[in-house]
């Protein structure tokens, strides 16, 4: 079976037909995994009871509103995945404490804006995590998702100059590549590696 490109479904990480079972209820997991660590982080801690509470909510999303079947063609890396939960913590850390400064400077009056940020890879999987990774820290809205063009449309609080608006583009960016180079394949992290002529592309 070929994709809209021509290219192989097979060849691109899909799953053989063979372990069609398997592969549904291992992107289960998956699901469930990431739907547990965002409601810890909604709650603001990870302890036991918002472990619990958050398999099942996961698991009623999973069965009363289940989602179009995702298939995950990457594979975990332990290091990678180590590496962007200790950068998220600190750019969670970091947007925290300004966005509290900008709520107590006197007189202070900050300026938002809408930005769009084209994402080096449109899948589905792709968009969601990054989606969920940006909207979690604080100063960054997700406003729409435009999934034909992978573009995330994002509102930014703060910014005077341009700098500050491709700035968060950039930081988008990186945190798409830091989640790919965690669960991607070696297809998209070749994807996302690529020069600065494909980086920060305005839709």
């Amino acid at each position: 079976m070929t994709g809209p490109s021509g290219t192989d479904r097979s060849a691109a990480g899909a799953p053989p037909a063979g372990r069609g079972r398997f592969g549904r209820r291992r992107d289960q997991a998956i699901a469930l995994g990431w739907l547990v660590v965002v409601w810890n982080l909604l709650w603001g801690e990870f302890n036991w009871a918002n472990l619990f509470g958050g398999l099942l909510v996961g698991g009623a999303v999973l069965i009363f509103f289940p989602l179009p079947t995702v298939s995950f063609g990457g594979r975990l890396r332990l290091r990678a995945l180590v590496v962007f939960a200790v950068r998220f913590a600190v750019e969670l850390v970091s947007a925290s404490l300004h966005v509290a400064r900008i709520a107590v400077q006197p007189g202070y009056r900050p300026r938002g804006a809408i930005i769009g940020v084209r994402l080096r890879l449109n899948t589905d999987l792709n968009l969601a995590l990054t989606a969920e990774a940006v909207s979690l820290v604080p100063g960054t809205l997700i406003l729409e998702v435009d999934r034909n063009s992978g573009t995330l449309y994002l509102h930014v609080l703060d910014t005077h100059r341009p700098a500050d608006l491709e700035a968060a583009r950039e930081r988008t960016l990186a945190l798409e590549r830091r989640i790919v180079r965690a669960v991607g394949s070696e297809a998209e992290l070749r994807r996302v590696d690529t020069g600065h002529s494909e980086r920060g592309t305005r839709p």
